[in-house]
């Protein structure tokens, strides 16, 4: 999905307030989970520093009672099958505690692509009992804090979506191994589009491959990212149309609904325009008409490691004034941080069990 290299400067020259838009709808209820992508930790190689709970705080003032906080596999591990760095898991622990005390929840969030080292997951250099010893580890750090949920890899790509199965499923029985009951959040392969969910440019479509993923304790939602551009990759700040995030969803929720499954947007973005307002409106709306499906969605990002002209920062800028995306999301969350329960818990929609090839999805829907 989005660029590696998204610090394309866009300077934004709309600025709001932190009221929210007038003119957006109002929900009933907001989606259980509704956030944003907190960066700092995932860039450098282990070397850029991790966000801080008071920018957590800034947007749980705002109604978000969510931060997916991104980082790097290699940070913890050193080398495959290593114990963790005890410093590293430290500060990652440490900023974790910090933020669930507030009472918001995270996703903690291996944000490395299916990689180790830049070598894919499954392949010689990284087997795939690699990953599940990496998750079992991480399992047991965090399994004793209801607020925190699992966010297994983020936008496994250019590798066979067999192979991600096999890896992800993997690491979901070394989750469940440790006594560990967090929801595990699951991209499927290709970028973890939400409009290519069901295609086959990259292998065989996760519409089809992610039907086979076994948890014991039934607690997978299926994470998928999108964006407004024509490639559906946050690369650019164009965005296509108002409906353009809704088409991209709406094969998606057909498909949730279809399996009895539950979706989270992990990641989407829009810059500043009146069209990327509107299908940013869109998008959110839909989700919300399809609650039994949809647990919620975080945006694409925050904290400060991105610059002020990042078109897709959330964060205020040095003057402390409010990016203009922040009035967009407003009507959509509850307001001041309300309703912040642990969401570890969040309930399974059927029993889990392999499926027979006449369950699986033969179509796009």
């Amino acid at each position: 999905m989005k660029s590696m290299f998204c610090f394309s400067a866009l300077l934004v020259a709309f600025l709001s307030g932190s009221e929210a838009d007038p003119d957006a709808p109002v929900p009933a209820k907001p989606l259980e989970l509704c956030g944003v992508s907190l960066s700092g930790a995932e860039f450098g190689k282990g070397q850029s520093p991790y966000p801080g709970a008071a920018e957590a705080k800034y947007f749980q003032n705002q109604g978000m009672n969510l931060i997916r906080l991104p980082f790097l596999w290699e940070r913890l591990q050193n080398k495959l099958d290593a114990p963790f760095d005890a410093d590293e898991l430290n500060r990652l622990k440490k900023l974790v505690e910090e933020i669930t005390a507030q009472g918001q929840s995270v996703i903690i969030d291996v944000h490395n692509y299916a990689r180790y080292q830049g070598k894919i997951i499954g392949s010689p250099e990284v087997p795939v009992k690699s990953f599940a010893c990496f998750w079992k580890q991480l399992a047991t750090s965090f399994k004793d804090n209801p607020r925190v949920l699992f966010g297994l890899m983020n936008e496994p790509h250019t590798m066979k979506s067999e192979t991600w199965l096999a890896s992800a499923n993997a690491a979901i029985a070394a989750i469940r191994e440790t006594g560990a009951k967090q929801t595990v959040f699951l991209c499927g392969n290709g970028w973890s589009g939400a409009h290519s969910w069901s295609h086959k440019w990259y292998g065989t479509a996760n519409a089809e491959a992610m039907l086979q993923i076994v948890d014991p304790a039934d607690k997978v939602v299926f994470e998928v990212h999108q964006y407004l551009d024509p490639k559906g990759a946050g690369e650019t700040p164009d965005c296509v149309g108002p409906q353009v995030g809704v088409e991209a969803l709406s094969g998606f929720t057909a498909w949730l609904k279809q399996h009895k499954k539950r979706g989270f947007l992990g990641e989407f973005g829009g810059a500043v325009s009146p069209h990327s307002k509107e299908a940013i409106h869109a998008m959110l709306k839909h989700m919300e008409a399809n609650p039994e499906v949809w647990v919620g969605w975080a945006w694409w990002g925050g904290g400060q490691s991105w610059p002020q002209s990042y078109l897709f920062r959330l964060s205020p800028d040095k003057q402390d004034q409010p990016a203009a995306q922040m009035a967009w999301l407003k009507p959509f969350l509850a307001k001041g941080g309300e309703d912040q329960q642990p969401h570890s818990q969040i309930e399974p929609r059927t029993q889990s069990r392999p499926l027979s090839s006449s369950q699986q999805l033969d179509s796009a829907p």
